[in-house]
């Protein structure tokens, strides 16, 4: 099954949340949405939900030689999370990829002050954070964005997305409290195959997101 697009996949993620809310499993929530594209998935989510929508900045660490292909990832002021065996693999240290985490931590930290815009982060402590993104393919960015949440001690972490490969569900779900995800297709090439409109947001699409989701922190 593909989503027609991320507003759809939102719709059907949030209906399945509302019925988790609906039964208590699902206490004081608090969206975050992996930008960009995560954004569009969660403003649905934080509508059905009436809960308030912020976001959660996570950069891919790509290898030297194909910045497409994520070796690592990283959040706030965290050392990066490395995927071992892939730098094995590939014969990559950390050392080498230096250049590659000071060039993502300041695009991040260029994200969070354009989408913040001087608001500070909500409080997680004792709260629901859905985490949400538009699909997870190796889960590396998911990993280092549960990482984050967890050291802000909510009182459940709860992962949604529309779509995952199904190796990456089996490891993620031993990380959060509840893993909510619609589907997980057993031939799995990439996240993007399985919306018919997949285009890229833009900051401009982050912040009108935003300004008119959820309700005051």
């Amino acid at each position: 099954m593909r989503f027609r697009d991320r507003e759809e996949a939102g719709r059907e993620l949030a209906e399945q949340l509302r019925i988790r809310r609906d039964k208590g499993t699902l206490p004081h929530p608090v969206v975050l949405a992996l930008p960009r594209g995560g954004v569009a998935v969660a403003r649905e989510i934080a509508a059905t939900l009436r809960a308030p929508l912020d976001v959660l900045v996570v950069r891919k660490i790509g290898a030297p030689f194909h910045e497409e292909f994520g070796v690592g990832a990283l959040a706030g002021d965290a050392p990066p999370l490395f995927d071992e065996q892939t730098l094995f693999r590939l014969g990559l240290s950390e050392a080498d990829l230096a250049a590659v985490v000071e060039r993502e931590r300041k695009e991040l930290r260029r994200r969070e002050e354009r989408y913040r815009q001087g608001r500070p982060p909500p409080r997680l402590r004792d709260r629901t954070a859905v985490v949400v993104d538009d699909g997870v393919a190796t889960g590396s960015t998911a990993r280092v964005a549960l990482r984050a949440v967890r050291g802000q001690d909510p009182g459940r972490l709860v992962l949604a997305v529309p779509v995952c490969a199904p190796e990456t569900a089996e490891e993620l779900r031993r990380l959060v409290d509840d893993f909510v995800c619609l589907h997980q297709p057993r031939l799995f090439s990439s996240v993007g195959e399985w919306y018919e409109d997949f285009g890229q947001l833009t900051d401009a699409d982050v912040l009108a997101a935003l300004s008119g989701g959820g309700e005051s922190r």
